[in-house]
């Protein structure tokens, strides 16, 4: 399929099933690829407070910058967006700063798609972003450079590279990701990924910065515990305690990242962000479990990942078809706005055990020149 400009508005509803940010960033990013302008009522409806935050007025604008796109309603609480993409030209070079702790990851979920494709051969887009690397409720950096990139690599071919010049921590902020993003000129290959295979090695990393490096440590003996509790074998598991340096982090704060790799390729995530109110054991103990939950589902993706990467089953080529666990929320949105705005076909076959197959027959798409 190749792009073509259609000037009636697609109508969105922000309200719809998870009704938060992500309604935003997956209609914003299909809105600027497939130039379809778009109005979204109801903007994070589900949230408290409802409205635009920083972080997403700092995407919207992101991706805007990106396409040349005519906004409406872009600024802090507001409930009603409209945003009428025009023509996006690579290479870019852009920054993009919410002046909060507002996520890094975030900002790359909306402007990776708009970033992807060229009408012809360029040098890579450069993304500077800033803001928190690792918050709760938002992908911590680490789990993008270790799970989500990698998938993008492996099964579709697109070799993005991040680099983490300094983190940031909430409630302060000010950490800074650079990225490097190709652009195809062809379609994506579409996905097969329905058996896991068994797991060969838990590796993972525990964090602090600003803080007591015995804190790092606390954390990964406490989910080490938890993975010998749950049946891993002791010579399966390697995480390792890290402290910043003071030059490599702005503010204070942590985080631990596990990672299952299988004999199959596949990547599995388990992840938790330090908190004032929490000990580190209770850190480390949560990333383990949630490594273990999704494992136990025998998915090929876990829980994040799942809905990730709905937007680029979408575009893809052809019928995908992968494992995962039970469907999130955010799943069955990214599902609704992918299906809406490219008119691919999602198929979903929903096992009582718990794990779901998902197929797509994406829409192949390419840019016009």
């Amino acid at each position: 399929m190749t792009s073509t400009i259609v000037h009636s508005l697609v109508h969105i509803d922000g309200s719809f099933c998870e009704g938060g940010g992500q309604i935003l960033r997956n209609a914003v990013a299909l809105s600027a690829l497939l130039s379809k302008p778009i109005s979204i009522p109801n903007v994070r409806h589900n949230r408290r407070p409802p409205g635009l935050r920083k972080q997403h007025e700092a995407g919207i604008n992101l991706a805007a910058t990106i396409c040349s796109a005519e906004t409406e309603g872009v600024h802090l609480a507001s409930t009603n967006v409209t945003f009428k993409p025009g023509k996006i030209e690579l290479p870019k070079i852009l920054t993009a700063d919410p002046g909060t702790a507002g996520s890094t990851t975030l900002l790359l979920q909306v402007s990776l798609p708009c970033l992807l494709f060229s009408s012809s051969p360029t040098s890579p887009s450069q993304l500077t972003l800033r803001g928190g690397t690792n918050a709760s409720q938002a992908p911590q950096i680490d789990y993008t450079q270790n799970v989500f990139l990698p998938f993008m690599k492996r099964h579709f071919g697109v070799d993005i590279a991040l680099k983490i010049m300094r983190r940031g921590y909430f409630p302060k902020g000010g950490g800074a990701v650079f990225c490097s993003v190709p652009s195809l000129t062809e379609a994506l290959p579409p996905v097969t990924l329905t058996e896991r295979g068994p797991v060969r090695l838990i590796r993972g990393e525990a964090r602090v910065g600003g803080l007591p490096f015995i804190l790092a440590e606390r954390m990964k003996n406490a989910a080490r515990a938890t993975l010998l509790a749950g049946g891993v074998s002791p010579t399966a598991i390697r995480i390792n305690a890290v402290r910043e340096a003071q030059e490599e982090a702005f503010g204070s704060g942590g985080g631990i990242l596990l990672v299952a790799d299988t004999d199959n390729g596949c990547v599995i995530g388990g992840s938790s962000v330090s908190t004032k109110s929490k000990a580190p054991e209770e850190i480390g103990n949560e990333a383990a479990e949630e490594l273990l939950r999704n494992l136990r589902h025998d998915g090929c993706v876990d829980e994040y990942l799942q809905d990730q990467i709905i937007i680029f089953l979408a575009l893809a080529k052809g019928r995908s078809t992968v494992k995962t666990g039970p469907l999130t929320d955010h799943t069955r949105t990214a599902i609704k706005i992918a299906e809406q705005m490219t008119g691919a076909t999602f198929h979903l076959e929903e096992n009582p055990s718990g794990f779901v197959i998902i197929s797509c027959d994406g829409i192949g798409y390419t840019p016009s020149l």
